[in-house]
């Protein structure tokens, strides 16, 4: 390994480690180095969504297309950025297909001229492009790019981000003028914006944020099976991103369905009880 990668796979572990989410502390079991191929891609996500939601509106777009530039450089040169000269031997190594990471771009590009969706479908589209590529990256990562494994895997990562827009309604109303409830479904059940911003849930709110947690929860549970289909090293960390998402779907539930009033999360001993549940689950069911 040269000097270079491993300077750029110490900048990835930083990274991952200053950010109090699931996935820097994922796949734990794999081999060091398919561990560190995840931290490079992660650090690439999460470089892409600062870059598409901190500094100058205006400038925004250009960080974009800048970062895409160097991005190419991982298949054919090399990048000036540290934190894509890790990503360049990982998607090298595993013959990583370009496609996801320029889809995700595109996600935040739609971050600089959208803030609402007019439907359910267009919502889907726009998680096609900022959540199904995240887990499209991971399957690369770990040898797998049937269309099967995809699929259940696409159902995984909408679910989860489904279920965090519902989780943050008001968050994102509030920090980015960003309202995610498809204004189709709005109007079904007699929700204005406005009522997103009284602090707490009226009834119909509440009526309309069950209605899309279900449908997060379908999702979740349609990608449920992609758990038994990769390596075993890497089955515990999938349960555990469902098993997540599920309990906050339960968690918006015990709430009444008013994310607006409170933010329900698990926080860590509530992600160390969903872990334990699913090793609990793993170990019963190998008896």
């Amino acid at each position: 390994m040269s000097t270079a990668v491993a300077q750029a796979r110490r900048i990835a572990r930083d990274v991952t480690r200053r950010h109090d989410e699931n996935f820097p502390v994922a796949f734990l079991l794999l081999p060091r180095d398919l561990r560190a191929d995840m931290r490079a891609v992660y650090t690439f996500c999460r470089t892409v969504d600062d870059l598409g939601d901190t500094g100058p509106a205006a400038e925004r777009p250009a960080a974009l297309d800048r970062f895409e530039r160097d991005l190419h450089r991982c298949w054919d040169g090399h990048p000036d950025d540290p934190r894509l000269v890790a990503l360049a031997a990982t998607v090298r190594r595993h013959a990583m297909d370009p496609e996801p990471f320029l889809r995700l771009l595109d996600a935040n590009r739609m971050d600089q001229l959208q803030n609402r969706w007019a439907t359910y479908e267009q919502l889907l589209d726009y998680c096609r492009h900022s959540a199904a590529p995240v887990g499209q990256m991971v399957l690369a990562v770990l040898g797998h790019r049937d269309a099967t494994r995809i699929a259940l895997s696409d159902h995984t990562c909408i679910g989860l981000q489904l279920v965090n827009f519902w989780q943050d309604i008001a968050r994102d109303l509030a920090d980015n003028d960003r309202i995610y409830l498809p204004a189709e479904d709005m109007a079904r059940f007699g929700v204005h914006e406005d009522a997103l911003r009284g602090g707490a849930a009226d009834e119909a709110t509440r009526t309309l944020i069950a209605f899309e947690v279900a449908r997060a929860r379908a999702e979740l549970i349609a990608g449920a099976p992609l758990a038994g289909l990769v390596r075993r090293r890497a089955r515990l960390d999938l349960r555990v991103f469902t098993g997540g998402g599920l309990a906050l779907c339960d968690a918006i539930g015990r709430h009444g369905y008013d994310t607006l009033a409170h933010r329900p999360a698990p926080g860590a001993a509530g992600r160390a009880r969903i872990a334990a549940d699913v090793l609990f689950g793993v170990l019963r069911g190998s008896r």
